[in-house]
């Protein structure tokens, strides 16, 4: 098996942008890189998903529950390793990279639980999508951390300028702060590598931030 790295943050923390960089770079190494971007929104494994997140089966991310959620985006993912990169990542040779993957659910879907629930739902899903449906597990994790007030304000630019529906998850801010609360608890229990990528008020350049997540991958 070659190295699995996965890249995560909020929504408009700059996941698919990192990930381009990371694997620009890795290639200018002379690595073999396969890039993965869940969900796979393009294939038919992705419908229940879609229709989660078009608000088809309820207008707030609370009206499905999260281990309903966590399923669909589990099959998604199950899905598109079976029939997509399973050769990639058996490779030795191959480094994946993936925008997104078991810890968008360790995020999303745990922000809709009380507190003291965290610690069990994060067990439990982690047997379900690495030991019932027997998914790769990431050699690294890289958390992009970015406040809510940051990220939101970013995403409703994306919006504006390129006319892109924002999901429920975008729509609703209550939810995008308990999501941000979530992803620190996760970071401390799975042991995701966070990427601080403010300073005070302002974000940090996208080259500052590519260098250090360079910098975490390099230790592989």
């Amino acid at each position: 098996m070659g190295k699995f790295i996965v890249i995560d943050g909020l929504d408009g923390s700059g996941k698919g942008t990192q990930t381009d960089i990371l694997v620009e770079a890795l290639r200018k190494e002379g690595k073999r890189v396969r890039t993965l971007s869940f969900p796979v929104y393009e294939s038919d494994s992705s419908l229940f998903v879609r229709m989660y997140l078009d608000g088809k089966l309820g207008k707030n991310p609370s009206d499905t529950n999260a281990f309903v959620a966590s399923m669909f985006f589990a099959c998604d993912r199950y899905i598109s390793y079976k029939t997509d990169w399973i050769n990639d990542i058996n490779d030795p040779d191959t480094y994946v990279v993936a925008n997104r993957y078991t810890s968008a659910n360790a995020v999303h879907q745990l922000s809709k639980l009380p507190f003291e629930e965290w610690n069990d739902f994060l067990k439990w899903l982690w047997d379900f999508e690495f030991s019932k449906i027997g998914l790769p597990v990431p050699d690294i994790t890289l958390y992009l951390e970015l406040p809510p007030a940051l990220s939101l304000s970013l995403v409703r630019s994306r919006s504006a300028e390129t006319g892109r529906k924002m999901d429920i998850h975008e729509l609703d801010t209550a939810y995008m702060e308990k999501c941000y609360d979530a992803a620190l608890f996760s970071c401390k229990e799975l042991g995701w590598k966070q990427i601080k990528c403010y300073n005070g008020d302002k974000i940090r350049t996208i080259d500052d931030i590519a260098n250090e997540i360079l910098s975490e991958v390099s230790r592989l």
